[in-house]
């Protein structure tokens, strides 16, 4: 069997998530995003996507339990296929302590992908930060280091791009020069 080119998998998942207009959540729209599911096992969208949709679908002839351990069995398959990406650990983590009661597990997951989504973030704001500078966007640098500074004290890649930013404002005559010296 052929994979799906990206542009493929791409207008599937639209047309799956499209499906069934404003309701979002009805038995068409399922089996798309089951097929789709089959087709390409490693497509993380899909998956939570497929968890969300099956939480909200009520299928005749289903099971509570069966539902439940096919959303459990999907969002332990999208932490892996996305390399642990810090929204599928939410997404688990959230499900293991609203649906599993089982809050010791909820807690590390949920601990992991907030680890993650900070790391992320440090790095969107450091490059921002440079960006902004670059392009003399000097107030807007200066604000979002003053929020980076005080979430991330630490972190040499954000004290760097705050440098840099604040030596170009003293530069432009926006900072006096003695704001250099703390």
């Amino acid at each position: 069997m052929a994979h799906l080119s990206l542009e493929e998998l791409l207008s599937k998942f639209q047309a799956a998530s499209a499906a069934g207009g404003a309701t979002r959540s009805n038995p068409e729209q399922l089996k798309f995003h089951r097929e789709l599911a089959e087709a390409c096992p490693a497509f993380t969208p899909n998956l939570l996507r497929l968890a969300r949709v099956l939480r909200l679908v009520d299928e005749p002839d289903s099971e509570a339990e069966a539902m439940l351990t096919e959303v459990q069995r999907l969002l332990e398959q999208s932490v892996q296929a996305s390399d642990r990406s810090a929204d599928t650990l939410i997404e688990l983590g959230y499900f293991l302590d609203t649906h599993r009661h089982e809050p010791e597990q909820a807690r590390k997951l949920l601990e992991e992908g907030a680890a993650k989504a900070l790391s992320s973030l440090e790095d969107a704001w450091a490059g921002l930060i440079r960006h902004l500078e670059m392009e003399k966007q000097l107030s807007q640098a200066l604000e979002l280091s003053a929020r980076a500074e005080k979430l991330f004290p630490n972190s040499e890649r954000i004290m760097g791009a705050v440098y840099d930013a604040h030596q170009a404002a003293v530069t432009a005559g926006i900072l006096p020069p003695d704001v250099m010296d703390t």
